[in-house]
């Protein structure tokens, strides 16, 4: 029997983040001491009293269907955060919860976007959103950057990419895969060109918690009340709270957008796991003291990172002010990205996520979200392939 598959799925590309992550683990399994910096998950447990308030609604009883949109007392205390971190004022309803930061845009992208609509991404981007776009049936727009400007987009740039079916620009600060923060006034002058336009900003604020060398992350929406009308943020539990597991996220919206996405998951996923978000709240309200020790210790392995990476002759890196993520350029070396990676892969048990995968083949993401000592060995048989490839 021949399948007709719909022209939406045909079109994907599947995640060669998962793809390399699911390879280095096959490797490992079959006892070979491969070196894995593809996957974005942090090596920090679930902080203990998270864990310990899912357990105790399991125990409770507390394993049946929810609101769609997630229980009242978490979407409090998510409202409450944005008051807290950023002086936003969300009611509950403007809260929807869900099952991951990546659900929460994939949301957003079908309640807002409809074929012949134009979504603008700056590239090197996360490489789920142009399939995102791809599925609700609209066009992605690609905005490239390069190391040389940090792989920030400018004003003019985004500007210039706007067309009168121009619907949503996504940001995404701190980045992955760059780990680019973009400053105060830069995120302001992007959303201005945004409220003029009457465009739309998706701002992804997955990994606001990690930020360094002074850098701090500010939510465009929090600019004025026009620039606040034109956001959707979305955000989760995986990063700051080592929580990828239990696939919890959540977004902020004006209230038809949450109206909408609110409808579009009791349709899809009905509601987020129950126990889960109970230990959501714990995350919420409870102590956050284990960020400050996970951050002395990113940044301390993404210095002896970057620093080792610019040694290798061939190779640089623009050091990254966010996330857990390095992306070097390997355009000296003559390869393509996936073939480089590939290689990598099978010659030094290394596993790096080509930057094709981003928008950018000139680089290859690196994740520090693992141990100093399997960076330090990582990135003496990345340095060890550079140079025989170097010649």
């Amino acid at each position: 029997m021949q399948y007709r598959i719909s022209q939406q799925a045909a079109a994907l590309s599947p995640s060669l983040t998962l793809a390399i992550d699911a390879k280095a683990k096959q490797m490992k399994a079959e006892g070979r001491n491969v070196i894995g910096f593809g996957a974005g998950e942090p090596d920090f447990d679930t902080p203990k009293h998270i864990k310990d308030a899912a357990a105790r609604a399991l125990a409770e009883g507390f394993t049946k269907y929810t609101p769609s949109s997630g229980i009242p007392e978490l979407r409090k205390a998510i409202a409450e955060k944005f008051k807290r971190d950023h002086g936003l004022d969300y009611k509950p309803s403007q809260i929807i919860v869900s099952c991951g930061g990546k659900h929460s845009c994939f949301n957003t992208i079908m309640a807002t976007c409809q074929p012949g609509d134009e979504v603008i991404i700056p590239a090197p981007y996360w490489l789920s959103y142009p399939e995102m776009v791809k599925l609700a049936g609209a066009k992605p727009v690609i905005i490239s950057t390069t190391d040389a400007t940090e792989f920030k987009v400018t004003p003019g740039q985004l500007e210039a990419a706007i067309t009168p079916q121009t619907r949503l620009f996504i940001l995404n600060s701190p980045s992955n895969p760059t780990g680019t923060v973009y400053s105060p006034s830069e995120l302001k002058a992007l959303g201005d060109i945004c409220v003029k336009h009457h465009v739309l900003i998706l701002s992804d604020e997955i990994y606001e918690k990690l930020v360094y060398d002074g850098a701090h992350h500010v939510s465009v929406a929090s600019f004025s009340p026009d620039h606040y009308a034109h956001t959707i943020i979305t955000n989760g539990f995986s990063k700051a709270y080592a929580m990828t597991g239990w696939r919890l996220g959540y977004l902020a919206a004006p209230e038809p957008i949450a109206a909408a996405i609110d409808a579009i998951q009791s349709h899809s996923t009905s509601n987020p796991t129950s126990f889960a978000q109970k230990g959501a709240v714990a995350a919420l309200t409870g102590p956050q003291d284990h960020l400050t020790e996970w951050l002395q210790e990113y940044a301390k392995r993404r210095q002896i990172a970057h620093e080792w990476l610019n040694r290798i002759p061939g190779m640089t890196c623009v050091n990254a002010r966010g996330a857990f993520y390095l992306f070097p350029n390997i355009a000296k070396f003559g390869l393509d990205s996936r073939t480089f990676c590939a290689r990598l892969l099978e010659e030094e048990l290394v596993a790096a996520v080509p930057g094709i995968a981003f928008g950018a083949d000139n680089y290859i993401r690196i994740s520090y979200a693992t141990s100093l000592a399997n960076i330090e060995e990582g990135l003496r048989r990345i340095e060890r392939f550079a140079r025989r490839l170097a010649g």
